[in-house]
């Protein structure tokens, strides 16, 4: 009996797939998942894991139970919970607040609360500059994101020196300790003239001063791509995200 070329052809390609579908997806462990079913988070938080992609973010960090991790600019204290609840009680996470924004209860009072809260009792806040960041002790991760974009504006978030910022993310972290990065993408080409004005940031600028301090880079997750996205708006969490991760070598 002779098969059509026309009805064989989408067959394999149908079983090809399946195949390669296991291999693709993204295996989430069991204690990013506990992290994610927190109780104890609000359900705003919830209701925007839909667009944030928690599972897929934290799972491809690498992050898990007893790392230190610093957290930059943890305003909003999205992932400051899960990340707590990945790290665990032999773990630490240590969020950063501006001098001048430590007092201002847009982007302090949730950090303080988690802080407060018998539950995160592993998590601590560091008043610091945003443009040296550090923690009392070596670590093995430092988490940012969708604020990259804004070290390269002027303000309490700026960095002032973008060089000096991430060599200082490079002698915060232990050897081979890994630099998260997420941020509201940008056009390619644009480099970093939309941080101010869409608050996006062309990944490619990012990559070359990420590994400019000496760091390499490990790889990337689509997990936050969207399909034919507008890089002319202003960013929201629901736009496309680039999703990097870095390492400091051994």
């Amino acid at each position: 009996m002779t098969i059509s070329r026309n009805l064989l052809l989408p067959a394999l390609v149908l079983i090809v797939g399946f195949c390669a579908a296991p291999v693709m997806a993204q295996k989430v462990p069991g204690y990013v998942s506990a992290a994610i079913n927190d109780a104890k988070r609000p359900d705003a938080d919830k209701d925007a894991d839909a667009y944030r992609a928690p599972a897929a973010s934290v799972a491809f960090s690498k992050a898990k139970p007893g790392d230190q991790v610093l957290e930059l600019l943890g305003i909003g204290g999205y992932y400051t919970r899960i990340l707590s609840k990945v790290v665990g009680p032999k773990g630490h996470v240590y969020t950063t607040i501006p001098p001048a924004l430590k007092d201002n209860p847009k982007f302090a009072d949730t950090e303080k609360a988690i802080v407060a809260d018998p539950a995160y009792s592993n998590v601590s806040i560091e008043v610091q500059p945003t443009g040296a960041p550090s923690a009392p002790v070596p670590v093995d991760m430092v988490w940012t994101s969708d604020n990259y974009h804004d070290l390269h504006n002027p303000g309490p978030v700026g960095a002032e020196d973008i060089n000096a910022f991430n060599k200082a993310v490079f002698a915060a972290l232990k050897p081979g300790g890994i630099f998260f990065v997420i941020d509201h993408k940008g056009a390619p080409g644009t480099g970093v003239t939309q941080t101010g004005s869409l608050h996006r940031v062309d990944p490619q600028a990012v990559k070359d001063e990420v590994q400019k301090a000496g760091f390499v880079f490990e790889g990337e997750s689509d997990a936050l791509r969207r399909p034919n996205e507008d890089y002319t708006a202003h960013s929201t969490f629901k736009d496309e995200q680039f999703i990097f991760r870095f390492r400091k070598p051994k």
